[in-house]
């Protein structure tokens, strides 16, 4: 039996796979030429940074760390990738609200031809979708600070870039899923509690989500695979509720 952490993982390569679907392609496009434009310039900005970010790290190791230096470069380099692309993700994911709330709503259709999703006004699908992007990005900054300053604290930093990277896949779960559960009405907060009571399918969802963002190429169709991964867990995990409430 295939544990609840791989079935979430499994989503992302059922989004991956469903790409070039024929009734997802149109959608499919734009959220991915969002993702080439904001990635590249976060690739291009990221790698000017990165080697004075880095030096200035190892200059403030204590002197009875230095021996350390080869195991913290690849660990530091790490998390200016995830801080990099997390942080552009925030940005491709608020500017293409609208697009992947559309993206999720079709590929319901295709999970469940049976799910009825409330029909709103374009200027409404807009506007709900932009604000329940801003929450999830407040949500984020909230936590994003603190967890950030421990880069910062000599010693703690070894373990910083373990604690970004689960807190970045928790993050990134949250953020997609909620195109899904949005277009159903389901707020943010009652959507937390359902994450929580799914964790281990959520971390896995998100964790490869991460990992996906990461591998060059396939990190600029993240995005949209990530938004149909997303609405397959939704709707698995509905079929589930469904099952125990039968029982």
């Amino acid at each position: 039996m295939i544990s609840p952490f791989l079935r979430g993982a499994r989503c992302l390569l059922t989004g991956l796979s469903l790409l070039g679907h024929e009734r997802l392609r149109s959608f499919v496009l734009l959220p991915l030429v969002i993702n080439l434009l904001l990635f590249g310039g976060g690739l291009w900005w990221g790698g000017s940074e990165l080697s004075a970010w880095l030096d200035a790290q190892i200059a403030k190791l204590p002197d009875w760390l230095h021996w350390l230096h080869w195991l913290l470069v690849p660990l530091l380099v790490a998390a200016a990738a995830l801080v990099t692309f997390y942080g552009f993700s925030i940005v491709a994911n608020l500017v293409g609200a609208p697009f992947n709330g559309w993206l999720a709503e079709r590929a319901e259709t295709l999970f469940d031809p049976a799910a009825q999703v409330p029909e709103r006004p374009l200027w409404q699908e807009v506007t709900i979708a932009f604000a329940s992007a801003l929450r999830a990005t407040l949500y984020f900054l909230l936590r994003a600070i603190p967890l950030l300053l421990l880069f910062f604290i000599p010693v703690v930093n070894i373990a910083a870039p373990f604690i970004w990277a689960a807190f970045g896949a928790w993050m990134l779960a949250l953020q997609y899923l909620d195109y899904p559960l949005g277009n159903h009405g389901i707020d943010f907060s009652e959507q937390r509690r359902a994450h929580r009571a799914d964790r281990a399918r959520t971390f896995g969802f998100g964790c490869a989500v991460l990992l996906l963002t990461l591998v060059p190429v396939l990190n600029f169709v993240a995005m949209p695979a990530a938004v149909i991964g997303a609405t397959a867990l939704a709707v698995e995990r509905r079929r589930t509720a469904g099952v125990a409430a039968l029982r």
